[in-house]
């Protein structure tokens, strides 16, 4: 449907043919992210407009509604203010602020008898973030888990709940709301490497009882006498940032595009997702060859052979922590396997977006899932963590490769990390913000493992039996903040009799049965070999 007498830039935006998931013909809106010339035939680069970056491609012109074609808007200059350039216009709100300000100011400089100081901008300082990306959207989550637009952490302001349903909630832009509440209480997170503390009467208290149907159960929440709220009442948000978080500002055309075709892995071969910075001479070749067991990255067949006969390694490096079955994890220090963990972060970056590449490893453990055959042991996946984490993060990045998705590796992945937060003695929780896969997955656990311990409380001489919120975080090693949206996403929570409840219907119990009965990969903690290490001692990196 292209009109080749009209001239299609960067920039434009057009229909484009595609095929959806049930492979019918669809035309969404896409922007033309490049443009280049084939033995004489053109091929453009698009990026659907509101779908994932991973579903970029390139095509050709008789996929392009050309009569639906929009030419690049140029930008508007910013309005001069007096006809003086380089200043704002004015609006009447910015002046009386302005004002205002300037008398508090001289009120207050002339009662201590000092001038002002002239005012000077604050540089804002950009910090690295990226997302965590699990692989596996799991099956326990509503089938609305997709659609539904929930916000996992709840902005916190008083001592009390309000509750929101799911469809009154602000877009997932990120995993913090803005202004608006959901559940408002606020824990000054635990310090970091200190013991967990027994929990005491001051916090909610959940209380279980049965219904007139035996598959139903009710849960109370009751709010503590005394709140933990920062001093000035209003609480940090919990942070957006991470170790390895990209600003977004700085990305330009050549991030935004795919620079990899193929890459040959093992038995596999894998179709990037997202940019990952290889060498630039890598790039224009078909076939990107990966040692599957160093991670090195070769450029063709005959050298990827000509390096197994000197590579020694059939597993990744570091030690073994855990085995069962054909199920390993190995732990990798990034210090003292520097060339593994980089060739790692490489091969991640093609599946994880908003992410920056650190050649810096030393400060990142590295916990790499494998399975194991005759041949040695196969990378399933892997997850991150800081040494020293400030913010009990237990993740920083989590995938699990394409080849292995859809097979409870991601939900596997997430639970050995609790597992070692319980083993370490503390609570945590995955670096923000998620990725839509990994808030699919985070979401998937968090629902199961937290239903999992309501359902099985017992009632003791015929009295309700009782948990709190705290002594949910102490079993599962999940953060509160995490608990409390998990139920809140379940849309459980409801007020009755002054009180607010978890209702547990039908509907959600016998969900949570059917996803355990499909979920077989478990981690045994019996198989888990593995000390914890104090980071905040130099000597031990």
């Amino acid at each position: 449907m292209a009109d080749h007498s009209v001239e299609i830039t960067e920039g434009c935006r057009l229909p484009v043919l595609r095929k959806n998931q049930e492979n019918e013909d669809e035309w969404p809106l896409a922007e033309i992210l490049s443009v280049k010339d084939i033995s004489g035939k053109k091929l453009y680069y698009v990026h659907y407009i509101d779908f994932n970056k991973r579903l970029d491609e390139w095509v050709t012109p008789d996929r392009l509604d050309i009569k639906k074609l929009q030419f690049p808007k140029k930008e508007a200059k910013t309005p001069m203010k007096n006809g003086l350039p380089g200043s704002r216009p004015s609006s009447p709100e910015r002046d009386v602020k302005k004002s205002l300000e300037l008398h508090v100011q001289s009120a207050s400089a002339t009662s201590r008898g000092k001038t002002l100081p002239t005012p000077k901008r604050k540089a804002e300082s950009v910090s690295l973030a990226t997302q965590v990306t699990a692989a596996t959207p799991v099956p326990s989550l509503p089938a609305s888990a997709e659609a539904s637009q929930a916000s996992v952490y709840p902005a916190m302001r008083d001592s009390s709940f309000s509750i929101k349903s799911r469809d009154e909630h602000e877009p997932l832009a990120s995993l913090t709301t803005n202004g608006t509440s959901s559940i408002q209480r606020h824990h000054i997170p635990p310090q970091p490497g200190r013991k967990r503390k027994s929990c005491g009467g001051t916090d909610e208290m959940v209380k279980m009882f049965q219904n007139n149907s035996p598959r139903c159960s009710t849960v109370y929440l009751l709010p503590g006498e005394d709140s933990q709220d920062s001093s000035d009442g209003i609480p940090s948000a919990p942070r957006m940032t991470g170790s390895l978080v990209s600003d977004r500002s700085h990305d330009d055309i050549v991030t935004r595009m795919k620079n990899i075709d193929c890459i040959e892995l093992g038995r596999h071969r894998l179709k990037p997702w997202y940019f990952s910075p290889y060498p630039q001479e890598l790039t224009s070749l078909p076939i990107l060859y990966l040692c599957e067991f160093c991670l090195k990255y070769l450029k063709s067949l005959k050298c990827l052979q000509r390096h197994l006969t000197k590579c020694n390694l059939r597993h990744p490096p570091g030690n073994e922590i855990y085995l069962k079955g054909t199920i390993s994890f190995f732990e990798i220090d990034g210090r003292k396997n520097k060339a593994y963990s980089q060739n790692l972060c490489l091969l991640a970056k093609c599946f994880l977006d908003h992410k920056t590449l650190y050649y810096d490893t030393d400060p990142f453990l590295f916990y790499v899932m494998t399975e194991y055959d005759s041949k040695g042991f196969h990378i399933v996946g892997y997850f991150s963590k800081e040494k020293e984490s400030t913010e009990d993060y237990n993740v920083a990045c989590i995938l699990t490769l394409p080849p292995y998705q859809r097979r409870g590796y991601g939900k596997l992945l997430i639970e050995f990390s609790y597992e070692l937060s319980k083993v370490e003695g503390k609570t945590g929780t995955p670096e923000k913000p998620l990725s839509d896969l990994g808030l699919l997955s985070y979401r998937s656990y968090w629902s199961q493992t937290i239903l999992e311990i309501l359902m099985d409380l017992k009632s003791e001489n015929g009295e309700r039996p009782q948990i709190t919120i705290n002594e949910i975080s102490e079993i599962t090693s999940v953060k509160k903040e995490d608990v409390i949206s998990t139920l809140q996403y379940l849309n459980l929570i409801n007020y009755y009799k002054g009180q607010y409840i978890l209702t547990l219907s039908e509907d959600i119990v016998d969900g949570h049965e059917r996803a355990m009965q499909k979920r077989h990969l478990r981690i045994d903690p019996k198989c888990l070999h593995f000390t914890p290490k104090d980071w905040s001692k130099r000597g031990k990196w």
